[in-house]
């Protein structure tokens, strides 16, 4: 089996003046081609190596979507490296806990956020280099030695480390190596209509495993990609007329944001074939009007998870066709996918149409958790199966619907928001004795955070929201608070989530997609 970086090398070799990425930025009009960034992922590497780092040492990247970004990644992995990207919207709490759990060599943030290496300063004892990507960066590459680097790379190597938040509160590691991609790109060629004119866009942040996956996908196939700087609305609109891009993935609170910009419908986006949506819950609305704001393109529903390298399950474009009664379905798995329904105490198989925890058994599925045996063996079954923590059934025919959450994890926005996180920084509070927080409908973001909270004196609903903003995220933070007397919890302590949920999503359609 083939790796990543040696598919990138082929890539050079094969059409070494073909763009491989247009920076998306528009104050940033560069065009890299394959050899080019082919060369610059040597000098990334030949840096890196210079800067004494080596086979399995991780180095942490925090900044907005970027080539940079990309040559990092595929430079990393010449020398058999680990690149670990970070979330660029975490407080600096969190950026320190993920850097310093990785046991980051370098970390390079990008030039907005300079103030996040002085908030970190002397935290990251792991971290013997950090750099701006910039003038410095380009610098940094030019005085690296003139070498291709000799690491030879294997399927099984981790090609990237990515976090997710655990129950717990506390992200973990995930391990995604060069074989999970190579076994899962494959399939988007077909399913997607990938071809030599695809120019593919990144609008995902590459923090996020749609943006890692779309990026790598670029090379893999050998196409033009697009790198959306961030995601906004009328920026990734322009970005599409400019470079004619024909598949994009997109979350649902951009597709409804695009229906509010007024500008965005001035932009001729009829190069559009496929848009690709996923990572959060899309109501029909917001679905019908990108459809009816985009009458050539098709559309493509998808369910994935970090763990198992994206994408495992897809909801064909015929199956968007009025009068389907699919819409509200996940789609069918990928073909290297066998998807199972299981009792969530006992693990046994339950017949269609039964809601049980989703079980998926691929190559895609992650090597594990960096360092968390535990976690690792409890998510990864003896028999392959990894246990993805949602809950929902199959029907007659294959195709999965997501019915709720095994786990509590809310997805707002297509970001991943545990509530024990929240709750642990609430409870730190002096005037808070008890809190749950859950997740309540929201028709911009799919869902938002709301804490349900027993305070002992006063303390108003601002007050708390700005307690959490100042440790956490701000898409993390509670949207809403209210007071209550008690919270409701089961006779061995464990918070009845269900219960507190249950009037908020009356009437709403919990599926998520």
């Amino acid at each position: 089996m083939p790796v990543l970086t040696g598919i990138l090398r082929e890539r050079a070799h094969e059409h070494p003046d073909k763009v491989a990425f247009h920076a998306g930025d528009p104050a940033d009009g560069r065009a890299v081609t394959y050899r080019e960034f082919d060369q610059r992922a040597d000098r990334a590497a030949a840096a890196l190596a210079a800067s004494g780092v080596g086979p399995g040492d991780r180095i942490a990247v925090l900044d907005k979507n970027s080539v940079e970004f990309a040559e990092l990644m595929f430079g990393a992995a010449r020398i058999g490296a680990v690149l670990v990207p970070v979330n660029y919207r975490l407080a600096p709490d969190e950026v320190a806990f993920i850097v310093g759990n990785a046991r980051a060599r370098v970390f390079l943030v990008g030039p907005e956020f300079v103030s996040m290496l002085d908030a970190l300063e002397g935290r990251l004892e792991h971290t013997s280099k950090t750099l701006v990507i910039g003038p410095d960066y380009e610098e940094w590459l030019a005085s690296a030695p003139d070498a291709s680097p000799a690491h030879e790379a294997r399927p099984s190597d981790v090609f990237v480390q990515l976090y997710s938040s655990g129950t717990t509160g506390l992200p973990k590691g995930v391990l995604l190596t060069h074989e999970n991609f190579i076994t899962a790109l494959p399939l988007t060629q077909e399913l997607w209509g990938l071809d030599d004119s695809t120019v593919l866009m990144v609008a995902m942040p590459q923090y996020h495993v749609a943006g890692t996956v779309l990026t790598v996908c670029t090379v893999y196939d050998g196409l033009t990609g697009v790198i959306g700087r961030e995601p906004d609305p009328l920026l990734i609109a322009r970005a599409i007329e400019r470079h004619k891009v024909t598949h994009i993935f997109l979350v649902p609170a951009l597709l409804r944001f695009f229906r509010l910009v007024p500008e965005v419908a001035e932009c001729d986006m009829s190069s559009l074939r496929l848009l690709l949506y996923g990572a959060s819950p899309i109501s029909e609305d917001v679905l019908r009007g990108a459809m009816e704001m985009l009458p050539g393109t098709e559309f493509m529903q998808v369910y994935g998870l970090t763990e198992t390298t994206g994408a495992i399950t897809y909801l064909p474009s015929a199956d968007h066709e009025p009068g389907s009664g699919r819409l509200r379905s996940a789609g069918i798995p990928y073909p290297a996918c066998e998807l199972r329904i299981a009792d969530p105490a006992t693990l046994e198989e339950l017949p269609p149409g039964q809601v049980g925890e989703i079980l998926c058994r691929t190559p895609q599925n992650m090597l594990g958790y960096w360092d968390l045996p535990d976690a690792t063996s409890a998510a990864l079954l003896p028999d392959g199966f990894f246990r993805t923590g949602d809950a929902g059934y199959l029907d007659e025919d294959g195709y999965l619907y997501i019915h709720d959450r095994v786990k509590d994890m809310i997805i707002s926005g297509g970001e991943n928001i545990y509530p024990a996180e929240v709750e642990n920084v609430l409870m730190h509070h002096p005037k808070v004795t008890d809190c749950a927080v859950i997740g309540v409908p929201d028709p911009k973001w799919g869902e938002t955070p709301k804490a349900l909270v027993v305070a002992s004196g006063e303390v108003s609903p601002s007050d708390l929201v700005d307690f959490c903003r100042a440790r956490l995220a701000h898409f993390k933070c509670p949207t809403s608070v209210e007071f209550r007397d008690a919270i409701p919890r089961n006779p061995t302590g464990k918070i009845l989530k269900r219960d507190l949920r249950a009037p908020y999503w009356e009437g709403q359609s919990r599926s998520v997609h």
